[in-house]
């Protein structure tokens, strides 16, 4: 990589909500787990506090509601899982038959409608407590039990407290990112036919739309993230904010249009054989239109859109009107590709329609600048 483009990926990343996100989450796990270590060992002095910041851990979700809703559950499996090791182990002693009963009664506990989601966290907490020697001592239970509740506490009031996370900005730069990646493809797909590529170039067009669908599964689950977050959010700005996650969602199905448009047309073109084979009549004029196209998606030039979807009618009905008329009144030509000329005047109809409000909505942001996340 040359240095000038390390310096850009470098800015790139130091400016992206995505990583900021990520690095916040982190340094709050980091942070909530120690903190729960700290305070079972020097405030409320339990000897061998494992389970506080292994329960901090636990507790430290992406959200403040999920920070609630799952730290509920896993308070409850938690607390199971020591009284399960505690319990079958002071009866049974340790060995492989009482860690198998242990496990897989955890783990059949996990499929419980009250923590169906916690059965792993169960079952491990009860492994490590059960493996540790600690469970044929019946004095330990509480300190256990205390040991875990320090570090639940300490998780839930961390993630509330301390830059409860919004997550708005990382589904926004998302959104960005996917806009402009169509509007390169489409600009890629005209010049590509301009100039004579090889067949990959449509394969290649395909594989660049599920790409494309990975990341619109990503954008979906920022901006379901970016609702959640919402919830429960102690943070005066989480209000005001929560309106540009809907329009994040009629943004995104609009997106899905515009890439479902773009990979039939890519098959379509695979099937209509080289450029200079095509009646010129139509050619050079809807490359033209795809190219100009795309470059609008990418400046996200609403109107150079509406330009683009304005000239397509007018410039279907002139080829009809060209095309002369059998007795019957079906429109023929000499080039048997017409019916494919159709359906690619359709796709880019659908896509320009499609991304039209997208481009309007650029740059997709949040309703206040406060935060990074």
């Amino acid at each position: 990589m040359r240095p000038a483009d390390a310096r850009v990926w470098v800015r790139d990343r130091t400016r992206d909500p995505v990583v900021w996100a990520a690095l916040v989450q982190t340094a709050k796990a980091v942070a909530a787990a120690v903190i729960a270590w700290l305070l079972a060992v020097h405030v409320f002095d339990l000897a061998q506090p494992f389970l506080a910041p292994w329960s901090a851990l636990l507790v430290v979700h992406a959200t403040a509601y999920r920070t609630l809703s799952r730290g509920l559950q896993q308070v409850l499996a938690t607390v199971v899982g020591v009284l399960l090791a505690f319990g079958i182990g002071g009866l049974l002693g340790v060995g492989a038959f009482t860690l198998t009963l242990v496990l897989a009664v955890a783990l059949l506990l996990g499929k419980a409608r009250p923590w169906r989601d916690e059965g792993v966290t169960a079952a491990t907490t009860a492994l490590v407590v059960l493996l540790t020697g600690y469970s044929d001592n019946g004095a330990q239970l509480l300190e256990r039990l205390a040991d875990t509740g320090v570090g639940i506490a300490v998780g839930l009031v961390v993630n509330l407290i301390v830059w409860a996370p919004l997550h708005d900005r990382s589904a926004a730069r998302r959104v960005n990112v996917i806009d402009d990646r169509i509007g390169e493809l489409l600009t890629d797909i005209a010049r590509g036919l301009r100039t004579g590529a090889d067949d990959d170039l449509m394969d290649a067009a395909i594989e660049r739309t599920r790409w494309l669908d990975e990341q619109l599964d990503g954008a979906w689950a920022d901006v379901r993230q970016a609702r959640e977050s919402g919830r429960f959010n102690p943070r005066r700005s989480a209000r005001s904010r929560a309106g540009s996650r809907q329009e994040w969602e009629a943004i995104l199905r609009r997106l899905e249009q515009a890439i479902a448009e773009i990979r039939s047309m890519a098959r379509t073109l695979g099937r209509a054989g080289q450029v200079e084979e095509w009646d010129p009549r139509f050619g050079d004029p809807w490359l033209t239109l795809l190219e100009r196209t795309g470059e609008a998606v990418t400046a996200a030039d609403p109107v150079a859109i509406a330009e683009v979807k304005r000239r397509l009618p007018a410039f279907a009905a002139g080829l009809a009107d060209q095309r002369p008329h059998e007795p019957g009144g079906a429109l023929t030509s000499g080039d048997p590709r017409w019916p494919l000329y159709g359906a690619l005047l359709v796709n880019l109809r659908n896509i320009t329609g499609a991304m039209d409000d997208v481009a309007a909505a650029q740059p997709v942001t949040t309703h206040t600048s406060v935060g990074v996340v």
